[in-house]
């Protein structure tokens, strides 16, 4: 085995990426490297430890018997390390040129990252966002494997190790097209429900926020359609006679950019007894 004294520390920092992503080319991501470089430091990585570390498995590389062994101990020394470095050195934004990894919903990268991305461009442009999806199956994955550095997001309550901070406060708006027959009279619990609606679901599931009180409501709603991106949304309104009930500020955008009709996705205490 390899003298501390004949080893290049920096090759560990290439080894815990690529043990944490399992993929040579995530790692070179989450490092800002080539996959060239990246490759190269494990080659050294190799000879310096008479091991092959990492072989080639099909949609990644598997660690071998030594490299499992020394996943651990050098991500808790990495941690420690940049942990006590960071403490000591203050941040200077307009300086810096550090990767911020972190996971957002589709609703937080459409709502927050807009804003976020504008002030770093002001106070840090030397910074980078890398942005990767996050939802309820994932988030807690990628944080527990340090693949980013907070998620954003409607999520499941976290493990007590994990601060959750709530961000903002959001109602609900409900989209159509122009001309619905939706669009004027009283938005009642039976009107609202006699239309299919659209739902957007990441994940597939066929349940959003709004099914569970409008079943309690004794008013179902019908799905038209179930989508996994925002992108086809507003031609799909535009074509069909589906309403779909987004987030306040997610909603806003679009009827701003695409020139559909918003109204408030709430309903008069006589119908449903709330507001």
């Amino acid at each position: 085995m390899a003298d501390l004294s004949t080893l290049d520390l920096n090759l560990l920092r290439v080894f815990d990426a690529v043990a944490r992503e399992r993929h040579v080319t995530r790692a070179a991501q989450r490092l800002n490297l080539s996959q060239p470089a990246v490759s190269n430091a494990l080659s050294r990585l190799r000879l310096v430890l008479k091991d092959e570390l990492f072989l080639r498995r099909p949609g990644g590389v598997e660690p071998t018997a030594l490299a499992l062994s020394l996943a651990e101990p050098v991500a808790e020394v990495l941690d420690r390390l940049r942990g006590a470095l960071a403490a000591h050195a203050p941040f200077d934004p307009a300086t810096s040129d550090r990767v911020f990894p972190i996971g957002l919903s589709e609703y937080a990268e459409a709502v927050l990252a807009p804003p976020l991305l504008a002030a770093m461009a002001r106070e840090a442009p030397g910074c980078l966002l890398a942005i990767r999806h996050a939802d309820r199956v994932n988030a807690l994955e990628m944080l527990e494997a340090d693949a980013v550095q907070m998620v954003l997001g409607m999520l499941a309550e976290p493990p007590a190790l994990y601060t959750r901070l709530r961000l903002l406060p959001e109602g609900f708006l409900t989209l159509m097209r122009r001309g619905h027959p939706l669009a004027e009279g009283e938005m009642t619990l039976a009107r609202f429900t006699a239309w299919p609606h659209l739902l957007h679901s990441p994940n597939g599931s066929r349940d959003g926020a709004l099914d569970g009180p409008l079943r309690e409501a004794g008013h179902p709603r019908r799905l038209g359609a179930v989508v996994a991106h925002l992108s086809g949304v507003p031609a799909i309104l535009k074509g069909t006679d589906m309403v779909m009930t987004l987030s306040a500020r997610l909603a806003t955008q679009m009827a701003e950019a695409h020139g559909l009709l918003l109204r408030p996705a709430r309903w008069r205490r006589r119908t449903c007894g709330c507001r």
